[in-house]
């Protein structure tokens, strides 16, 4: 089938959300792809919710999303946040096996009725007397349909920076999405650029945990969905460290090197992701700033570094981990 009522453009977590709840309504719909295996991949910190993040999550669980019953599902440790203050702004937070997560939302999909999966590129819209009638792939067919929500992430022209490197992508190893934002300027909207940062993965074998304070989760672990009835997990523990002034002291020296200072970055930031080149410029009066070590699923090596986004070049970014306590250096 070559037309649907709905088109659903990207597969990260608001397209899934979008296209499962349009099926539940009885719209038949389609959700486009570059590839099924990255379908709701968690692409930065594996976890789901946090400050004012949890309440959204928890908001479309309610009017029936899914991703809170996926967290519940793939979560390894479960925390409520912000408990120092009243319920009002309790923030449930789960991190998650980032690959289980994956896979459990894109078998929800496949089992949604009504739901169609197409693994295709879109490059464009067809547009006729003012009104949306499909969208042109990169293979050079087309798909019509009757709407699209378009949820392209951080792929529409994406580029990433590591220093003085520019690369194109919407996530490392994966291509940026061409086409859709010339479209969209084309057909009157104003298109901008959200900047975002990321912080380099390390070694399971590289992190000397006894150097760290551990952080496990809430005893019993509390669901993130409304509708889940208990959790029976075994939950993994996170690691808190520090910098220190020897890492304070490098970024500095090569601030020179950082995107975000030479101006070659331009967009809006988000507002609780900020950079740690941001964090030691802006509250140069600390002499130390909260790195959390959180695993990225049950089995993997990788391990996730939060607080430690950064633009800088690879060989700083190095430099930089053996400067805080329990990131020893590869033997």
């Amino acid at each position: 089938m070559n037309r649907y009522p709905l088109l659903v453009v990207g597969a990260g977590h608001a397209g899934c959300e979008a296209a499962c709840i349009a099926a539940a309504m009885g719209v038949e719909t389609a959700l486009v792809t570059m590839s099924f295996d990255a379908i709701a991949q968690m692409s930065c910190n594996p976890a789901i919710g946090g400050l004012a993040k949890g309440h959204l999550v928890r908001e479309i669980d309610v009017l029936g999303g899914i991703m809170a019953k996926m967290a519940d599902r793939a979560g390894i440790q479960f925390k409520m946040l912000n408990r120092a203050r009243g319920p009002a702004v309790w923030s449930p937070r789960a991190q998650e096996d980032k690959a289980l997560y994956r896979d459990i939302v894109r078998e929800r999909l496949e089992h949604t009725p009504g739901l169609s999966l197409v693994q295709a590129q879109v490059v464009g819209f067809v547009v006729s007397d003012g009104r949306i009638r499909g969208v042109r792939l990169a293979s050079g067919g087309e798909i019509e349909c009757e709407a699209v929500i378009v949820t392209p992430g951080t792929f529409l022209n994406g580029l990433m920076h590591i220093g003085d490197r520019t690369l194109g992508g919407g996530r490392v190893g994966e291509a940026p999405s061409r086409g859709l934002s010339e479209c969209l300027a084309d057909l009157g909207f104003r298109v901008l650029r959200l900047k975002t940062g990321t912080p380099p993965r390390i070694h399971r074998d590289s992190i000397d945990f006894t150097r760290m304070v551990e952080q496990p989760g809430d005893d019993p672990p509390r669901p993130f969905s409304h509708f889940t009835r208990s959790l029976e997990v075994e939950q993994i523990l996170c690691h808190l460290t520090h910098t220190t002034a020897r890492t304070h002291d490098l970024i500095r020296s090569n601030l020179d090197r950082s995107p975000l200072y030479t101006g070659k970055i331009r967009g809006i930031g988000p507002r609780y992701c900020p950079s740690i080149e941001d964090k030691v410029v802006r509250f140069a009066e600390k002499p130390s700033h909260q790195i959390f070590i959180e695993p990225e699923g049950r089995e993997t090596i990788e391990y996730y570094i939060n607080g430690l986004s950064t633009s800088l070049p690879e060989e700083v970014q190095v430099e930089m981990l053996h400067t805080i306590p329990g990131l020893r250096r590869w033997r």
